[in-house]
């Protein structure tokens, strides 16, 4: 099997926050969201990506190790351990995934060719394609 660069995993990461910022913006409480099936199953999906991508960042000495939670936390909803409590997976989507996004930001690995790989995949999401434009953005500024 190839390895696969940490910086296509950052901006899958990336790709996943974003994705379900859309998803929940329009609620404002864990149980409107837990009821609407399409945007809680989309961002389940998405903490989903976000707990792989995480698992190999970790593998590599990427992250710190605090962040094993996020993989433990996926695999939880993957197996179905006790359920998905719908007030924990509201307060990692409202507060812990903008410091985790934070704390990416801050990795010296360089996403521009990531970044581009995943402008051609892509390619007809709007959506996305702004989100990596931003990011593109922003990472030049901090290199």
């Amino acid at each position: 099997m190839l390895e696969r660069d940490n910086s296509l995993y950052v901006v899958d990461i990336f790709i996943a926050c974003d994705k379900i910022s859309r998803y929940t913006k329009r609620f404002n409480n864990a149980q409107d969201f837990l009821y609407s099936e399409l945007e809680w199953d989309a961002t389940i999906r998405e903490l989903e990506i976000i707990g792989e991508a995480t698992n190999s960042l970790l593998k590599s000495n990427a992250v710190d190790v605090k962040y094993r939670r996020i993989v433990d936390f996926r695999n939880q909803i993957i197996h179905g351990y006790f359920g998905v409590d719908e007030n924990i997976v509201w307060d990692i989507v409202t507060k812990k995934l903008d410091l985790y996004l934070y704390d990416l930001r801050s990795l010296s690995i360089n996403l521009s060719d990531a970044i581009e790989l995943a402008k051609i995949e892509n390619s007809k999401n709007k959506n996305i394609l702004s989100l990596l434009n931003n990011l593109e953005k922003m990472s030049k500024e901090n290199n």
